[in-house]
């Protein structure tokens, strides 16, 4: 039987095991039994978890084919699960404790998508973004041009030029050393925090069109700045911060639902070490 299968390459061949009897018609209803493993029912629901749970390993597989191999894969985990039962395996306290693991993740991912992820609505980013982006005061920036060169003297020789009437893209083209030497020097608008801080001062000192009339020194080298701009820097678009708004409520509301939580449990943890590394990151 060529079932479609991620277990096939693992030679887990359950046709031989077990008569499997498969819906052939897509049911739309959660509960509709869509295949049995003797009297074991399969529903449309635990196809769904499998198809969420598998999702990477099922990745390469053709969409039109997912279902069909998300539902070979799930007989396959039915079929062992029953030999597992046979042997016992599921009464032990490490399988138990496994199992409250499980369930408690998955009360918490259920929480998580229906009490915070589908509360962050269109409405609440917006007025967060009003709030704290577009309502924010602008932000100031310089577009600038420079030529390095490596020495003070090569820095004087080439402002005297300058002031002498000589082109300032043209010079930076020809002897500029950095990497934007061969587009003028064209630094384009940046705000402060952006630049080394002795450049920075130097070019938003400037008035517009101004050049250093001294070699500004940095870590570089030794810039001549011509600040060509200034304007206060466009506001970011919601559409541009929609997802970053987004996981920002997201984290803010889970953090406050876990204080709830606390506030509403007594929480200890036994083991001193933890103990004092989770209180460490917390502060």
């Amino acid at each position: 039987m060529n079932r479609i299968t991620i277990f096939t390459a693992m030679g887990v061949v359950s046709a031989g095991l077990f008569s499997a009897t498969v819906s052939s018609t897509y049911a739309q209803d959660a509960n509709a039994v869509i295949a049995k493993i003797g009297k074991l029912e399969i529903t449309e629901k635990q196809l769904s978890f499998t198809l969420e749970e598998m999702a990477q390993q099922f990745a390469s597989v053709p969409q039109a084919d997912r279902r069909a191999a998300a539902l070979s894969a799930l007989i396959d985990i039915k079929l062992i699960a029953i030999l597992a039962e046979k042997k016992g395996l599921g009464k032990g306290v490490e399988f138990k404790q496994r199992m409250e693991f499980l369930r408690a993740r998955t009360l918490h991912n259920s929480y998580f998508e229906s009490e915070i992820s589908e509360s962050i609505t269109d409405e609440a980013i917006k007025a967060r973004y009003e709030k704290e982006i577009s309502a924010t005061k602008p932000v100031k920036q310089v577009s600038a041009r420079h030529i390095l060169v490596k020495t003070e003297e090569e820095a004087k020789a080439i402002i005297a030029e300058i002031e002498g009437g000589k082109d300032f893209v043209e010079l930076a083209k020809d002897k500029s050393t950095g990497p934007s030497g061969p587009k003028g020097g064209d630094l384009g608008f940046f705000s402060a925090g952006q630049m080394v801080p002795e450049f920075e001062k130097a070019a938003f000192a400037l008035e517009k069109g101004g050049v250093t009339k001294e070699p500004v020194k940095t870590q570089f080298g030794y810039h001549i700045i011509k600040k060509v701009d200034e304007r206060d820097a466009p506001k970011r678009k919601l559409e541009d911060v929609t997802e970053t708004v987004r996981q920002v409520l997201l984290r803010e509301k889970y953090l406050a639902a876990i204080e709830t939580a606390k506030k509403a449990n007594v929480l200890e943890i036994l083991d001193k070490e933890l103990k004092t590394k989770i209180e460490a990151n917390q502060r």
